[in-house]
Order: structure tokens, then sequence, then C-alpha cells
């Protein structure tokens, strides 16, 4: 059986966090409760696992930007919220400059 990348970029620890969620039936409250913490932070966690997950996918064609700012909030450098700000004015500007390059027919 291979192996996708995604899953053999991941920590034990994430792992783990997929599998626990998996028989909790993805109940985030459920494991803010095995864990002992808040729901927003099984929330944010497992925020950041997507995060890492999207990083490694194979299919998703990233920016430069995109993989920076998908490190650092994998990283815990840099929050969920304002990563998704970064990344939409990124998007915004490269639409922008798209629309503003002369047609080449």
């Amino acid at each position: 059986m291979d192996i996708p990348q995604w899953l053999q970029a991941l920590e034990p620890e994430d792992v783990n966090f997929i599998r626990r969620f998996v028989l909790a039936s993805g109940s985030l409250k459920e494991m803010a409760q095995q864990y002992k913490v808040s729901y927003p932070t099984i929330r944010s966690r497992l925020d950041a696992l997507i995060t890492k997950i999207n990083a490694t996918s194979e299919d998703t064609p990233e920016t430069a930007t995109k993989r920076l700012v998908r490190e650092l909030v994998g990283r815990g450098e840099l929050d969920l919220n304002t990563a998704r700000r970064i990344i939409d004015a990124s998007e915004r500007d490269r639409k922008a400059q798209a629309r503003q390059r002369p047609s080449s027919s």
C-alpha cells in the first residue's frame, strides 16, 4: 500500500490526532473533552493540521506566498485568520495584475 505524501509528512502526534478525531466521529466537542482543552483550542489544532495537509498536497498548485504562509501557520508563527487575510490579499493582487496585462492575441 502506498502511503500518500501528505500523510508521510505529518508528525506522529498529528496522525494520532486524526485517529482520535475519526474515532470521536469528528466531534470537536468530544475531542476537547478527551484532550482536556477548550473547543477553540481543538478547532485551532484542527485548522493547523488542515493547513499542514494542504501544504503537502500534491494536487494543489501554490504560490511562494501561500507556501510561506502555510509553513508559518504550521509552525504556530502565524494565526489562521491572519494567514487567510494574507492569502486573500495575495489572490486579489494576482487577479488585478492579470487584468492589467495586455492580451497577447
